[in-house]
């Protein structure tokens, strides 16, 4: 009798320690951070104000800073930001690029795209460009960033 208390006592000891190595594994492997961020965007063009940035379909509502939000590792996250060529007489061919990015070493475990590259836009078009932040899931030391996101028309 006493013998099988104790086979009891070792079996639930050993699932007991089997619970605990699991938890310490899960905990291991389930880390997460997030990143505070934020961005601006400006426009370059041959004449400053031949391509408008808005919040809104209409293009009625001026592009504020993006505020990316809270990210952690691994996160992708889009914004949607609607450009129109306001020149009245050329057509502009859009590009993307980034610059002052801080801390600069953000440059590359973060990755900044967009689905209108070398898009043409016609006098008074309107398009809306998906803008999509992607964290690496191994990014490590960076808290919070900013970046200079150029958008720019040439024709």
């Amino acid at each position: 009798m006493v013998q099988r208390k104790l086979s009891g006592l070792a079996i639930i000891s050993v699932i007991f320690a089997i619970f605990v190595f699991m938890l310490t594994v899960y905990g291991a492997i389930n880390v997460s951070t997030s990143v505070n961020s934020s961005g601006s965007i400006v426009t370059s063009t041959p004449a400053s104000s031949a391509l408008g940035l808005y919040s809104d379909s209409a293009c009625t509502v001026p592009l504020a800073p993006i505020d990316w939000g809270s990210l952690s590792p691994g996160a992708t996250i889009t914004r949607y930001v609607y450009i129109k060529n306001v020149q009245g007489s050329s057509s502009l061919t859009l590009n993307m690029a980034t610059s002052d990015w801080t801390p600069e070493r953000a440059n590359g475990p973060m990755t900044l795209t967009w689905n209108r590259q070398s898009t043409v836009l016609a006098p008074g078009q309107s398009t809306v460009a998906t803008v999509t932040l992607t964290v690496s899931s191994s990014i490590a030391g960076i808290t919070s960033f900013g970046v200079q996101i150029i958008i720019s028309g040439t024709g």
